[in-house]
């Protein structure tokens, strides 16, 4: 068996086979040494740690069955389910394709040479180091595409931010705006949306909705949007554009810009062919723990297919996202996407006691998946 890709998805399926299919010889493929929690780069930005404190190394992963294999893929023929890397071929019995998302800078012109960004490591680490220079101005949070990871993530940037600019003195000399194409922080839920809007409210931060950034003019230091209008920014933070990584568009696997699965079990057209995490275009956020418990019912259903036994019941699509609201307090956002007729989300919170549950929920998959 050969898994794609060891973000969330592919750690959790990975131990999951490895506990209840000793007969399965699984291999574990991904293009990084090591591994980092999506929300460690909050972390790494605000100076909480460093990187060092927050990568772990997949050399480290000691399961059953299980062997890491630090390598690029660089073609996928999911008809015959083989694999190309840049070191050698495999020819799987089911493959799982986790490869995530990539970011297409490239996708919103002007963005990399003007803009910042926190959704990956590097690049808190450079806003991290050019935030102490910020003394006033308009900071403008864009999200330039829909879906993206993480959707709480940058409405914490903003919370956060309005903290860090509280501390350093100058928070009244700063305006902080979010921009972005969703007519509200979560769709798919009034009620979280509104808790969301009252937080940045509080905090007199903007949020303007149902409008797309179509390039930046770092000349002029403005955005412009699809509507025609432009805004003004000191400095502009992006949340890039999400695409699937270019060999899983060249593979045919995703016609439509994401990898169509059924949605009970993850199964793709090709036989024996699975798409989980962010890489799968199900009708549910791209997060970490919606990941995680799709890579739960692949884990089963296949148990279940080699075992003979009946299938799994449906996935949910269900799981907790964890908000920081600044202040050491937590929220917790649980939501349902396909177990009921529409799909459902509530917050919890937010409270310092959450602050400790999301701690002790990056520990336990730390533990889990690195034992350590």
């Amino acid at each position: 068996m050969l898994i794609l890709g060891a973000g969330f998805a592919g750690l959790e399926l990975a131990t999951r086979l490895s506990e209840s299919a000793d007969d399965l010889r699984i291999t574990l493929v991904d293009r990084s040494e090591t591994f980092y929690f999506g929300y460690s780069k909050l972390d790494v930005l605000f100076g909480r740690k460093t990187r060092d404190e927050v990568v772990l190394h997949y050399g480290d992963i000691s399961k059953p069955g299980v062997e890491f294999r630090q390598e690029q893929v660089t073609s996928i023929e999911p008809e015959s389910r083989r694999v190309t890397t840049d070191q050698q071929s495999y020819e799987a019995d089911i493959l799982v394709v986790a490869l995530g998302a990539d970011y297409d800078y490239a996708a919103t012109p002007g963005f990399e040479a003007a803009g910042f960004e926190y959704y990956s490591l590097a690049g808190a680490e450079r806003m991290r180091d050019a935030l102490p220079e910020f003394e006033s101005g308009r900071i403008l949070i864009g999200i330039l595409g829909h879906p993206y990871k993480c959707p709480p993530a940058p409405f914490e940037g903003a919370l956060l931010l309005h903290d860090y600019l509280v501390q350093r003195g100058i928070r009244a000399a700063a305006e902080i705006r979010v921009i972005g194409p969703m007519s509200a922080p979560v769709p798919i839920t009034k009620g979280v949306s509104e808790s969301i809007l009252d937080a940045l409210a509080t905090r007199e931060i903007e949020y303007v909705g149902t409008e797309h950034i179509t390039r930046l003019d770092a000349g002029s230091n403005e955005v412009q949007l699809e509507s025609g209008r432009s805004l003004p920014y000191d400095l502009f933070v992006g949340i890039p554009v999400h695409r699937v990584p270019e060999v899983v568009r060249a593979s045919g696997l995703a016609p439509e810009g994401w990898i169509p699965v059924e949605r009970t079990n993850l199964a793709t057209r090709f036989p024996d062919v699975y798409a989980i995490g962010d890489v799968a275009g199900a009708p549910t956020a791209k997060a970490g723990v919606f990941a995680e418990s799709a890579a739960a019912v692949v884990a089963d259903d296949i148990v279940a297919r080699l075992r003979g036994n009946a299938p799994p019941p449906p996935w949910e699509g269900a799981g907790s996202c964890y908000i920081e609201f600044g202040g050491g307090a937590v929220g917790k956002v649980q939501a349902n996407f396909l177990g009921g007729p529409q799909p459902t989300a509530e917050l919890i919170g937010p409270s310092p006691e959450l602050a400790a549950e999301k701690a002790a929920f990056g520990a336990t998959r730390r533990a889990r998946w690195f034992g350590s």
